[in-house]
């Protein structure tokens, strides 16, 4: 993962293939990561790599905020596309597994009897208030 060498030409056209279809490296506000490639490139890129330069440009706008952006700085070779390899040396392979994770709560869990009282109890509510409701006639 990552850009490459963004001091030569095919890490800067990496980079520009990456921000064809982005405002930025990460998410869509300049982050952290936007510095650390900011800080990466040595000069302003060539005007034919268009986007590379119109980011380029924005992230130096935010020249006295760059302190303040959020997000953390990883290192180089943690931005980027993931089939493009770090000649930089810069970076690992994550090994950390996030499939351990569930989201969404296990269907294993049982609710309480009061949970299943209460609710079983404000259906009931609900459904005798909607009958009580009088029809809506159509003119």
């Amino acid at each position: 993962m990552g850009f490459g060498d963004l001091k030569t030409t095919a890490g800067l056209q990496v980079l520009n293939d990456h921000l064809a279809d982005k405002s930025y490296i990460e998410g869509y506000v300049p982050l952290q990561a936007d510095v650390a490639v900011f800080e990466a490139i040595s000069s302003p890129p060539p005007s034919d790599l268009c986007h590379t330069l119109r980011w380029y440009n924005h992230i130096r706008s935010y020249e006295k905020e760059k302190a303040s952006l959020p997000g953390v700085k990883k290192a180089l070779g943690k931005y980027g596309p993931a089939d493009v390899e770090d000649t930089t040396g810069s970076g690992a392979a994550d090994s950390k597994d996030d499939d351990d994770i569930d989201l969404f709560g296990s269907d294993d869990d049982k609710e309480s009897k009061e949970a299943k009282k209460l609710r079983e109890e404000c259906l009931a509510q609900y459904e005798s208030k909607k009958a009580k409701k009088p029809a809506l006639v159509a003119k």
